[in-house]
């Protein structure tokens, strides 16, 4: 009876994959923890207490890739505390796994300016040969892998994309690498049967998702939008990684564009400015953003909206990727290959189809309950 019942837990569990265990990777292993055996009614930070027959403890970490020396060879539960990360430590205590993090390629994963900074703010290469990413998710027996690469780290992101495709593992990409959002990176996904929720995470409550609702709340109060900027100062490896302005092309192009999705005529690209700002090393995980918002009103009198926000990054994101890895299971469940579009609106800066958010939460909620969407639901998603 109670190797049944082992099984069927072990059955039942997502069974996932991460690349790159930095400070995101770092604030999902120690939620899926610090949820474990909470009252659902209680799961204040999640935006859905379960999925499908998954709550957030049904998610388990089985393989785990990053370069770092500190990292790889350890413990996935040892290697999310090691330096250079210096996310929030909210769940301390972690089980003891057998999941050790494993070399992987580097390729473009290591911006060359990070040489310039101390140890405990930049990477540090491990001389270890990379392993078969593919033939490691096979033995995992791995389900959906997680990418936390570095922004700009284009041809990295490809590979694990490629290793899934082979693997047949599902795809969720939380960076700005675009692969959901590619018609030919899509329909490679699509042939495959293999769904992927992309890309590029939004965070619950961050920067980009209050300027869009911001945004959209101009237009809907009939308040013309002319100019508008977000300034983002933060102290993590992601923020010195994009020190290096050819590896932010992607990032600010994201964030760009998810906001002007949100304004029924775009802003010229002079009247917009959206991107992270400079690396302030003592700020660590906190990121602080500052949005500029000038319009005009009844009349075209002048209207000035100005907002600071101050967040630790890397737990507002983990909340959402443990959605995304639901809906992406949800997807291998239900036979679904290709972009998830619904999820990939709700929980992305840049999937393959922009959307309002009011919408794509509904579409999303359709989707997770098996649901068609309403017609006016339908109509508002076709009209955009």
């Amino acid at each position: 009876f109670m190797n049944h019942n082992i099984r069927e837990v072990f059955l039942k569990n997502i069974r996932v994959a991460i690349a790159g265990v930095g400070n995101c990777a770092s604030s999902l292993v120690q939620g899926l923890e610090y949820y474990k055996g909470r009252n659902e009614g209680a799961f204040a930070g999640l935006m859905h207490a379960r999925i499908g027959d998954w709550g957030p403890s049904d998610i388990e970490i089985v393989a785990a890739f990053d370069i770092d020396r500190r990292k790889v060879g350890k413990r996935v539960e040892e290697a999310i505390f090691a330096k250079p990360n210096c996310t929030k430590i909210f769940q301390s205590a972690l089980p003891v796994s057998d999941v050790v993090v494993r070399m992987g390629p580097v390729l473009d994963g290591v911006a060359p300016h990070m040489a310039d900074y101390p140890d405990d703010e930049a990477f540090r290469p491990s001389d270890e040969e990379p392993v078969d990413v593919v033939q490691t998710l096979k033995d995992a027996k791995a389900e959906v892998l997680v990418c936390y690469m570095p922004v700009g780290s284009e041809e990295a992101v490809r590979h694990y994309a490629r290793a899934c495709l082979e693997a047949g593992v599902a795809m969720v990409n939380c960076v700005p690498v675009f692969i959901a959002s590619d018609p030919e990176w899509a329909d490679k996904f699509r042939r495959a049967g293999l769904p992927i929720v992309g890309d590029d995470i939004k965070s619950q409550i961050g920067a980009t998702i209050v300027h869009r609702t911001l945004t959209r709340l101009f237009g809907d109060r009939g308040v013309a939008l002319d100019r508008t900027y977000q300034l983002n100062t933060g102290g993590n490896t992601d923020f010195l990684n994009m020190k290096a302005l050819d590896r932010l092309k992607s990032k600010k192009l994201s964030k760009t564009e998810s906001v002007q999705s949100q304004l029924d005529e775009r802003l010229d690209s002079r009247n917009i400015h959206i991107g992270p700002s400079d690396y302030v090393p003592w700020q660590d995980d906190n990121k602080v953003a500052f949005i500029r918002m000038e319009g005009r009103g009844f009349g075209d009198v002048p209207l000035e909206l100005e907002l600071r926000m101050s967040v630790q990054d890397s737990p507002n994101s983990a909340g959402v990727v443990i959605d995304a890895v639901r809906c992406a299971k949800l997807g291998l469940e239900r036979g679904i290959g290709g972009p998830l579009e619904a999820a990939s609106a709700y929980y992305m800066k840049s999937p393959p189809k922009q959307m309002r958010d009011s919408v794509a939460c509904e579409l999303c909620d359709a989707f997770i309950q098996g649901k068609e969407a309403d017609e006016e639901t339908s109509q508002a998603v076709a009209g955009e």
